[in-house]
């Protein structure tokens, strides 16, 4: 009975990391997506696309924007 306590844990660990590892890179995003639109809007002040876009390539989308 310890060794199946002592998996679960170590597997329940394993899960606590991986999903702590995600939530500031896939789930913050997405359950505050203002935040982002006005820092992308910061970083993106005073760029032209069309100046540094490579030919022949789609231009910037936004990335919050549903289709």
């Amino acid at each position: 009975m310890a060794g199946l306590s002592r998996t679960l844990g170590v597997f329940g660990g394993f899960v606590a990391v991986v999903g702590a590892a995600f939530y500031p890179i896939y789930f913050r995003p997405l359950l505050l997506p203002e935040e982002y639109k006005k820092q992308q809007s910061i970083n993106r002040a005073g760029i032209v696309q069309e100046d540094i876009q490579p030919a022949g390539l789609k231009v910037w989308s936004d990335p919050f924007g549903r289709k």
